[in-house]
């Protein structure tokens, strides 16, 4: 036998146990989207790198992104985001579109990141976006998004979190301490966003490296500590009693360590973990202004989030909150008996299609025994059979695998038979 050819490092194959899991999931995203008036849209998946290039990120552009020239020598890239794109497709018709905009969408992005648990080169990514509104209820909303999906999916708040902050209010803290040089609070920033992920010397020393005073550092350790901080903004308190109204308050907690890695947040920030000790990140997202204005449009207020799906479907795995999905390709198989009733089978098969159940009708002549292990083994439920007796009689014998049981009639009075049991 020859070698079989791998697929491409970090891709996924969906066979159909796991198109089934990406199908429900696509399902109950726009259910919890349109649950709040949003629309589905999409980009293109090639885009031009000078897109990414203005906001999303040095680490993004050059590392991250799959890159390459195209034939006319421009370099495109696999798209890795959808928020530039959505920024672009904004500025083009901003002058047609009605605000604010309520958006939505699913699909595939990808990344040259090493493959890990949870995270691949090639991915599904949930984006949802509010552009147009610019008040701290608007913020809520999206972070109320993301709880309705957890209430949804049956994720408990003892399981998930979405962790806020609000880079306005840091940028006024910061100044308290007499961090006021724009490159300088970058820099803090980046220091903040690797509190957790250093040894407590080594952020010390990153700290000092910055440019921080001893007091400055320990001013800051007592920021990043205060979970109380957001009562010092009045925005921050209209987005918590927004999110009570809206009865996400729950799973919202607040965090001044929260900041977001990307270049084009400037207000509200969220992100939402898996709660236990070894949980990582689920969605991230926040407030911006500038992005439809850097791609050529008009200053644009816009919040949103992303969140992709393999991460979340570990979690839902995780906490059992997968439904059973079913794999049976069809509802009915319709037999074969012989051949001289391949046609009566194939013109019964369309009747049940025509009566809206999916059906099989089974194309070659083989065993009777072969095609009922067919349904068996594909889990389909009702197997219809016509032999000499039901054709002349106008009939046919249905067998119901999940019971044992079978019974003979027309094919319209069995049409409605199977369906009333389905139902």
């Amino acid at each position: 036998m020859e070698k079989i050819i791998p697929s491409v490092k970090g891709t996924r194959d969906f066979y159909p146990e796991e198109m089934a899991i990406r199908s429900w999931l696509y399902q109950t995203l726009r259910e919890v989207s349109e649950s709040f008036g949003y629309q589905e849209y999409d980009g293109p998946f090639l885009e031009k790198i000078d897109l990414y290039a203005a906001k999303s990120g040095e680490e993004l552009v050059k590392e991250q992104a799959f890159v390459f020239p195209d034939r006319g020598g421009d370099l495109i890239t696999l798209r890795p985001e959808l928020t530039p794109s959505l920024a672009r497709m904004v500025a083009q018709r901003q002058r047609q579109l009605t605000f604010p905009l309520r958006w939505w969408s699913f699909g595939p992005f990808w990344r040259y990141e090493r493959p890990q648990k949870g995270r691949t080169r090639e991915f599904f990514q949930w984006n949802i976006d509010l552009i147009g509104a610019n008040s701290p209820e608007s913020d809520a909303e999206l972070v109320a998004i993301c709880v309705a999906f957890f209430k949804k999916t049956g994720l408990k708040p003892d399981q998930v979190g979405v962790f806020v902050n609000d880079r306005r209010l840091m940028d006024a803290e910061l100044e308290k301490l007499g961090i006021t040089n724009t490159e300088v609070k970058k820099q803090v920033f980046r220091l903040i966003d690797r509190r957790d992920k250093m040894r407590p010397e080594d952020w010390a020393a990153y700290a000092i490296e910055v440019g921080l005073s001893v007091d400055q550092f320990e001013g800051l350790k007592t920021i990043l500590d205060n979970r109380e901080l957001w009562k010092n903004s009045s925005d921050m308190q209209r987005f918590f009693d927004a999110l009570q109204a809206m009865g996400a308050d729950e799973y919202v907690h607040y965090n001044p360590q929260v900041i977001r890695g990307l270049e084009y947040y400037t207000g509200t920030v969220f992100e939402a973990y898996d709660l236990a000790r070894d949980g990582r990140a689920i969605l991230g997202g926040g407030h911006y202004d500038n992005l439809v204005a850097d791609v050529g449009g008009e200053p644009l207020p816009g919040v949103g989030f992303a969140m992709g799906d393999v991460m979340i479907s570990l979690v839902l795995q995780k906490y059992g909150c997968l439904p059973p999905l079913g794999t049976a390709p069809a509802d009915v198989l319709v037999t074969v008996f012989d051949e001289t009733l391949l046609i009566e089978s194939q013109r019964a098969a369309h009747q049940f299609r025509e009566m809206g159940l999916r059906t099989i009708g089974y194309t070659e002549v083989v065993r009777l025994p072969r095609q009922l292990k067919f349904a068996d083994r594909m889990n389909i439920r009702f197997v219809v059979i016509i032999g000499p007796d039901e054709a002349a009689a106008g009939q046919v014998t249905v067998k119901d695998l999940a019971r044992g049981e079978q019974f003979t009639a027309t094919v319209l009075e069995a049409g409605e038979l199977i369906k009333k049991m389905l139902a």
